[in-house]
């Protein structure tokens, strides 16, 4: 962390007790505040010349008072005293119009975090608008040396840096920073109505982790030519592969499930089935908010808890569920430290660094004894339904014979139900860590494929 972060860090803190102070000489009986900076920059370049540079600076105040189970929201940019005075009372007089809500409160102090990871979230290097150019000219002259590429979407290099600041009236008072640097290329293979298009990209914490321009173009380049002449799939029940582009989704997909305010509010299938196997035996999915560098890391929650690994399946079998402090009291539990928070909402449980244990075997081998089924690396669509389970996506890939990819596939319906597909999958070698939510290449039996 460069001094000056560090000297914003402190002034932000500082600008955060003030408005506390603010809050409770305006009649507030407890308060917390959180402070967001954002600095982001990004280049794009297409057919060799640049199209898009963009540069944005904000900064947001969030301020949340509590008078009794009464609590209010409210936000501004405007740091200055008169707008904090302004904020703070206006606060105070929706918490007073509200009606009660039993489950709201801070942390007690005993609750808060003492003890604070160093996750490495956060790069010195801060690229100028030309080191982005030369990233995003790479990657798509990269991507157009590909035979069979035809015409570009243009390659993309950004950078962000994202400053974080919460404190409360319960003691608490922290603050830390993270960077992001990101490089992507899309383009079109073939001519005519015979077009295809495919993308690539890579996301890291640290520059220096980020995939070079050269293999993300190549990549890009490949996976749109691949997918050129593509044909229709027949309908049926047969295996799916899931592509570790894609298979990241049903992690997510259970992520949400599993959320506390879900739980409690009824509206999840997994509602009842703490406890119980979900998966397989061997699967295990982990959240790890401590991992060095991880793109979601976090040293606390949004609420000064202390953030900590989390199992929640462990050997096939579902072992908590992601709360707040506010979904703990209404399951009668206890917080598990997941609660996000913006400026201008009440905190809510949300994953950081999730992701599914690898297995013992290559994508080869996952796939090496199915005599028809699909491969499928994109997917369209959101047709799910979190009460039920109830599954169906578009989707497009490959077609499998025999244990082998043999054409691309592309206008396919992929159905079925989550409970089952959980119950029925198994999972390759090759995890990565690169999306926040990562998993490896999954198997996924006896789905509904409709097609012609």
């Amino acid at each position: 962390m460069t001094n000056s972060n560090e000297k914003e860090q402190a002034d932000a803190l500082c600008l955060l007790e003030d408005l506390i102070g603010r809050a409770k000489k305006a009649g507030a009986q407890s308060a917390d505040a959180v402070f967001v900076k954002g600095v982001s920059l990004s280049q794009s370049i297409r057919l060799g010349k640049p199209e898009h540079l963009e540069r944005s600076e904000g900064s947001d105040i969030g301020l949340r008072v509590f008078m009794g189970k009464r609590q209010a929201i409210v936000s501004s940019s405007d740091s200055s005293g008169e707008a904090l005075d302004e904020l703070s009372a206006r606060a105070v007089a929706m918490a007073r119009a509200v009606p009660e809500d039993p489950y709201c409160g801070m942390a007690d102090p005993d609750q808060l975090a003492t003890i604070f990871a160093d996750v490495e979230s956060c790069d010195t290097f801060e690229p100028d608008a030309n080191h982005l150019r030369d990233l995003a000219s790479r990657t798509e002259e990269a991507a157009m040396a590909v035979a069979g590429v035809t015409n570009s979407e243009g390659g993309t290099a950004g950078w962000g840096l994202n400053t974080v600041a919460m404190a409360g009236s319960n003691g608490f008072a922290r603050a830390y920073a993270n960077s992001s640097h990101s490089l992507s290329a899309s383009v079109i293979a073939g001519e005519g109505t015979e077009m295809e298009r495919d993308y690539d990209y890579t996301a890291a914490v640290f520059a220096s982790d980020l995939d070079t321009p050269e293999a993300i173009g190549k990549s890009a380049g490949e996976k749109a030519v691949r997918r050129l002449n593509p044909k229709k799939a027949e309908t049926a029940a047969l295996p799916i592969i899931f592509d570790t582009r894609v298979s990241k989704s049903l992690v997510g997909h259970l992520s949400a499930a599993a959320n506390g305010s879900s739980i409690a509010r009824g509206t999840s299938f997994l509602k009842d089935r703490m406890g119980k196997r979900i998966f397989p035996e061997g699967i295990n999915i982990i959240d790890d908010p401590h991992r060095k560098r991880g793109l979601k890391s976090r040293p606390f929650d949004g609420e000064g808890i202390a953030t900590r690994t989390t199992h929640l399946i462990e050997d096939g079998q579902l072992k908590t569920w992601f709360m707040d402090l506010r979904s703990a009291r209404q399951l009668g539990m206890q917080t598990t430290g997941h609660a996000s928070r913006g400026t201008s909402s009440p905190p809510s449980p949300s994953s950081s660094n999730l992701y599914l244990e690898p297995g013992d075997i290559s994508p080869e081998e996952l796939m090496a004894d199915i005599k028809a089924g699909l491969y499928v690396n994109e997917l369209i669509g959101f047709g799910i339904n979190g009460v039920t389970g109830d599954y169906s996506r578009g989707a497009s890939g490959f077609w499998i014979e025999n244990g082998e990819i043999v054409y691309p596939v592309s206008e396919v319906t992929i159905a079925g139900n989550l409970n089952d597909m959980f119950a029925n999958l198994s999972c390759a070698n090759d995890l990565e860590f690169r999306f926040g939510i990562d998993a490896p290449t999954l198997r996924v039996e006896g789905m509904t494929i409709a097609g012609r």
